[in-house]
């Protein structure tokens, strides 16, 4: 490993890896990762969907501009279709018929959902007890995204593109002097004129070691269970299944069903493990849910995503500490904006506006900024 970078960037799960490639484009670039493997923490461990119509808008207009890279990515990128379609209905019982309302006014310009009565809603899955959905949001683009072909496509276009990679380089020390950053790491010291902070959970940690301003990073714990599908029910077509209020979600996983209780529960950043208490209302809420009953679990697991108070990302540099770029706060909708707001923040860190393409979706470069007024309390 070199020992002097444009830029060094800490962290190689999808936000870091994503960057990473667009920077090494033009720059020389370092990616530090902690564990023995990128994306070991949470990228490894989410069952992403794309979902156009999922989040608070920035989010939304994030991955309506990610849509071309997932549609159409580089030659080589991938061996695969990195989305696979897969409908999304968000069913109500009749005590959360407002939170349809409200999400059909906030949605009220994007044609691609509908509002759905509960007979139908019911009808889109053959699992969903009778009567139990009042009405739906049904989401006829969304699909699923590979995961892991998304991310390694990425951590090859940076590799092929000359950036360095290195492993169990965990940052312990950051200093700035003569305009250059001076990263201790496990695997030694480095400098770079910029640091990129895409930490994910550990993103608050690395700002405070830089002397950057804070932003209230909360890593939460989500559960998620893989459990047998009834016996000779095909489940590979149905949809993705959510309350409405995300007490819960259902979708097929290779002819099993991956199931999760939606909980964030707030924690300090770690190698996160799922909880038996999550597990038991997981179980609880899809039985009242779903005509089915969860026998087996064949694979249990937890991952943390990290939220600020707005649930939206923070992208820009610090204004306490100079070459200091915030990467973080993606919570649950990383994989989906990975490829345009990878490409929005390797524009905004060399110091260029940003892309016409991803602005023109409807992104307020405002909703994004670190000193934006929602963090500032």
């Amino acid at each position: 490993m070199s020992e002097k970078y444009d830029f060094a960037v800490i962290g190689a799960g999808i936000a870091g890896a994503s960057v990473a490639a667009h920077l090494s484009e033009t720059t020389s670039v370092a990616l530090l990762e902690m564990e023995t493997q990128p994306g070991y923490h949470t990228t490894g461990r989410s069952a992403a969907m794309f979902a156009p119509g999922y989040g608070p808008q920035p989010i939304r207009a994030l991955t309506r501009a990610s849509e071309p890279f997932f549609a159409n990515p580089p030659e080589g990128f991938a061996e695969n279709d990195l989305l696979s379609p897969r409908d999304v209905i968000m069913i109500a019982r009749s005590d959360q018929i407002g939170a349809v309302d409200d999400l059909m006014a906030e949605l009220a310009g994007d044609t691609h959902v509908e509002r759905v009565d509960g007979p139908t809603a019911g009808s889109l899955h053959p699992l969903l007890r009778g009567g139990y959905p009042a009405a739906g949001v049904l989401d006829r683009t969304g699909s699923d995204i590979d995961v892991n072909a998304l991310h390694q496509g990425f951590l090859r276009l940076f590799r092929s593109r000359s950036g360095d990679l290195t492993t169990r380089a965990e940052v312990t020390g950051m200093e700035r002097r003569d305009g250059q950053w001076h990263l201790t790491t496990a695997a030694g010291v480095i400098r770079a004129a910029t640091v990129v902070n895409a930490a994910g959970a550990w993103a608050d940690r690395i700002g405070q070691m830089s002397g950057a301003e804070r932003i209230g990073l909360i890593p939460k714990r989500r559960t998620a269970l893989i459990v047998d599908a009834p016996d000779g029910m095909a489940v590979d077509h149905l949809p993705l299944v959510v309350d409405i209020d995300e007490d819960f979600y259902m979708k097929p996983d290779a002819g099993r069903l991956l199931i999760s209780p939606a909980n964030e529960d707030p924690m300090e950043p770690c190698d996160a493990q799922p909880e038996e208490l999550d597990i038991a209302y997981c179980i609880d809420r899809i039985e009242t849910a779903f005509d089915l009953q969860v026998r087996r679990i064949s694979n249990r697991w937890a991952g943390l995503r990290s939220f600020v108070v707005d649930k939206s990302p923070v992208v820009g540099f610090s204004s306490t500490a100079e070459g200091f770029f915030w990467l973080a706060g993606q919570g649950g909708y990383g994989i989906q904006t990975s490829p345009a707001l990878s490409r929005y923040a390797a524009a905004l860190a060399r110091g260029e506006p940003g892309p016409e393409d991803i602005l023109s979706c409807g992104l307020n470069p405002d909703s994004l900024r670190p000193d934006r007024p929602a963090l500032s309390g």
